[in-house]
């Protein structure tokens, strides 16, 4: 770490160079749906002034608030929105890697090799897709080593600590809801390192001010929320819990194993036996200077994944939703892999199954990076290009401005051709999340609505049956990739009543 600078720059550089390689791979898009619902809500605010998806029509479908704002920013200095997008998310990922560097050698400062950690970071492939995909999720992970590098230097309680504290934990929420999780770890690792020796009034006061401006952060989000929907927070995460319902029959060990399988493509699979000794390590008693932190990292890791099992077990697009568990998992494995390789060198037998297994990672990473993680994500846009992206193209030539549609998949259509619609995905739709399973009601709804058209994937369609006789085919997509992928064409039929 002599060359500290010239390390944060090189694995800064590193991360800008892969970020770019997907996206100028992929064409520019974004992999997901969801990517475009963020631009819509950035655009309406950035250049409109309002909170919407639709002009004029008030909905709480950001489930990130704070990156809402971002994009926004873009927007209102005339940025072109890929640009700045991608900006974001390669500026994110190269952050996470150099917070990695800085919190591994609080964890170990006798090692010279703290540096891996950036290094594995910024090359994980499920990163380097989040960077590139238009989503919070690289702005997310970025924070969670933010409170955990944080935790990680502090000597004593302060006034002035709580307040960053809090910050922090204001920042996390406003970019994903179950940040209020880590915060709340964070939070018990303090109490456990500081109340013998801080005493429980400088605790107090700390948490205090912490509390305060947390409040102050998230106070209009939750209020805004609460005048627009009854509840705390917005509506997708209702209505994703709904999309989700069959998956709840299953018992909570397979909804966990579904979550873990989709995270462990990569070399941070390699990584799990250094994983374990990170966490033996961290039961030693000889640990105590950063015992907490280590507890931390490992706590956040389970503690998302455990979360999503329980609660949203949606296990699609790479574990998307867990994948802000990989820096702290990712970090811990490094750490443990390092401390193995150190503790293994007085046996030939341990420094050949440490250096096997080190080498094989370090070249399971390099090879998701560069061709298969690369490949993933030139197909998930050019699903979401030959698919969303063109039934939108569709829309704005075809369909009238004006003329109400019911659809599932709102991002591509909502930028491209906005239409009054119903989303019978529920996500700016409220009144359908109730009814997302119920058939002759949702058609009910569609009707009473006035949708002259419904667009959606054939089982996306109310009962999944795409050969009602209300529904008339006039326009699928002919995607290539979508077919190849096993996937179907989306549709938009006519709907005729009567």
């Amino acid at each position: 770490m002599k060359n500290r600078w010239l390390v944060f720059v090189l694995i800064a550089a590193l991360a800008a160079l892969l970020t770019a390689v997907y996206v100028g791979s992929g064409g520019g898009n974004f992999p997901l749906d969801d990517s475009w619902i963020h631009q819509t809500y950035g655009r309406n605010l950035g250049t409109l002034g309002e909170w919407s998806f639709l002009p004029g029509q008030p909905s709480a479908a950001s489930t990130s608030p704070l990156y809402t704002v971002i994009l926004a920013v873009g927007y209102w200095l005339g940025i072109d929105f890929r640009l700045w997008t991608h900006a974001l998310g390669g500026a994110a990922l190269a952050l996470t890697g150099i917070l990695g560097v800085l919190l591994a050698k609080r964890l170990m400062p006798e090692n010279r090799r703290a540096w891996l950690i950036g290094l594995a970071l910024v090359s994980a492939w499920h990163l380097i897709w989040a960077a590139a995909s238009g989503m919070e999720t690289a702005l997310f992970s970025l924070l969670t080593l933010v409170m955990i590098a944080f935790i990680s230097q502090l000597e004593t309680l302060t006034i002035r600590g709580g307040v960053v504290f809090g910050a922090i934990a204001g920042l996390l929420m406003l970019t994903r809801p179950e940040g209020v999780m880590l915060a709340g770890l964070a939070g018990i690792a303090l109490v456990i390192g500081f109340v013998r020796k801080a005493g429980i009034l400088r605790v107090l006061v700390f948490f205090a001010a912490a509390a305060a401006i947390f409040a102050v952060m998230t106070a209009p989000y939750f209020v805004y929320n609460l005048n627009l929907t009854g509840g705390l927070l917005p509506n997708t995460a209702a209505a994703k819990r709904s999309q989700a319902a069959a998956l709840f029959e299953l018992g909570y060990g397979e909804r966990l194993i579904r979550m873990i399988v989709p995270l462990l493509a990569g070399g941070q699979m390699l990584l799990i036996p250094g994983w374990f000794v990170f966490v033996v390590n961290s039961l030693r008693r000889g640990e105590t200077k950063h015992r907490a932190v280590r507890w931390l990292l490992i706590a956040w890791g389970i503690g998302l994944i455990a979360l999503y099992a329980a609660w949203l077990p949606l296990d699609m697009q790479h574990g998307r939703y867990v994948i802000p568990a990989l820096p702290a998992l990712i970090t811990a494995g490094v750490v443990g892999t390092l401390e193995w390789v150190r503790a293994s060198r007085r046996s030939l037998m341990g420094r050949v199954s440490s250096g096997g297994v080190s080498m094989s990672a370090v070249l399971v990473f390099a090879v998701f990076a560069l061709f298969l993680g690369r490949e993933t994500y030139v197909r998930d846009v050019a699903i979401i290009d030959g698919d969303m992206v063109t039934v939108a193209a569709w829309v704005a030539e075809n369909i009238p401005e004006g003329t109400r549609i019911a659809i599932h998949d709102i991002g591509a259509v909502g930028y491209f051709a906005p239409r009054p619609m119903l989303d019978i995905g529920g996500l700016i739709s409220p009144e359908v999340i109730p009814i997302i399973r119920d058939a002759d009601a949702l058609w009910r709804l569609i009707e009473s609505s006035g949708a002259e058209y419904l667009i959606a994937y054939p089982y996306q369609t109310p009962g999944e049956n795409p050969h009602d006789p209300r529904l008339h085919s006039v326009f699928q997509t002919n995607n290539v990739v979508t077919e190849l992928a096993g996937g179907v064409p989306m549709l938009v039929f006519r709907i005729t009543i009567g």
